[in-house]
């Protein structure tokens, strides 16, 4: 069967564009894939955590993805850090690939700035650990929004290198899987920007936790434009938190962006803002109620991710010593 691998960092603040664009379309995965989604807690240790919130954090992410729709039966859910096939086979495909293709990463530039110098080892070598995420089951397919493509192509290219310089056919090479519904949610506070975790402002975003009220006093505040809604998808290209608003609703309402444009057309913001709240709590308030249920029982997720642990270190750990034989590595 195909296979799916992704995951999420565990660092706060879920929003309704991870939602949307990302776990939305997960669930509807494990009806065609085996799929397995982690939280990828070793990622998130290329910027400095707080270690009583990366535990806190990791049990979140865990909970969003059962809230969701996600089946911890059928799907495998486990946090990276507890399968150490993970980093051994980071670190064994990094002995094999190019600083130069490291050197082309653009996210790595983006992340570390002007401070290149004093950037983490892990920061940089980050696409190596995701190829390594990948190859270590032997997905066939991967999620991917468009700050994540340039990731996956490399991991192609280190499955290929493998694959040439040890004269074998053993990891596949990963495709992307794409989706016509995905989402690309911005900011409630400026239409041209990504909706992200790290902005400071948390009126910038619907967070997955938030509640009925949050939700409606955030929907009431989001930035706008004086005209009325626009009346056709034109009038929203020139018109980015309209349009950004609008992608929202048709989204959560399961329209496409045309249907909502005609039903809203020429109306007030306020009227729309509304219908737009009425929506966001019916969706994300039932999720965000699910997720602060299963995290009042913190022992119930971590025996979750215990169970997902044992099935993915089941899968990884043959094709760990797999590779350490390809590779001539000596296991007594």
């Amino acid at each position: 069967m195909k296979r799916i691998f992704s995951g999420v960092q565990p660092t706060g603040n879920l929003h309704l564009g991870n939602y949307l664009g990302a776990i939305r379309n997960w669930v509807l995965l494990q009806n065609d894939f085996d799929c397995i989604f982690c939280i990828v807690d070793l990622h998130a240790l290329t910027q400095e955590q707080d270690p009583l919130q990366l535990r806190a954090q990791t049990r979140e992410v865990t909970a969003a993805y059962i809230a969701a729709g996600i089946d911890p039966e059928r799907c495998i859910i486990f946090n990276q850090s507890t399968v150490a096939a993970h980093a051994e086979l980071g670190w064994l495909l990094g002995c094999m690939t190019p600083l130069g293709w490291l050197n082309r990463m653009t996210q790595f530039k983006e992340k570390a700035g002007k401070q290149r110098d004093n950037a983490g080892l892990g920061l940089y070598a980050y696409p190596v650990l995701m190829a390594a995420d990948i190859l270590l089951y032997k997905a066939t397919h991967v999620p991917v929004g468009e700050d994540q493509k340039q990731h996956l192509e490399l991991a192609r290219d280190i499955a290929g290198a493998f694959n040439r310089r040890y004269g074998v056919e053993y990891f596949p090479l990963p495709e992307p899987q794409i989706f016509g519904t995905a989402t690309r949610v911005m900011s409630l506070r400026d239409g041209t920007k990504k909706m992200s975790k790290s902005d400071t402002s948390d009126y910038s975003r619907l967070n997955m936790t938030d509640d009925a009220d949050t939700i409606r006093q955030k929907i009431r505040k989001a930035k706008t434009d004086p005209a009325p809604m626009p009346a056709t998808a034109a009038e929203c290209e020139t018109r980015p938190e309209a349009a950004n608003l609008l992608g929202i609703y048709a989204a959560l309402a399961d329209k496409n962006l045309d249907a909502a444009i005609v039903e809203f057309a020429g109306s007030p913001f306020s009227r729309f803002k509304e219908s737009l709240s009425d929506i966001s709590v019916a969706v994300l308030g039932r999720i965000g109620g699910e997720m602060r249920r299963l995290l009042a029982d913190p022992a119930h997720i971590d025996q979750l991710l215990r169970r997902g642990m044992e099935r993915a270190h089941a899968i990884a750990e043959p094709h760990k010593r797999e590779v350490f034989d390809i590779m001539g590595l000596l296991r007594p």
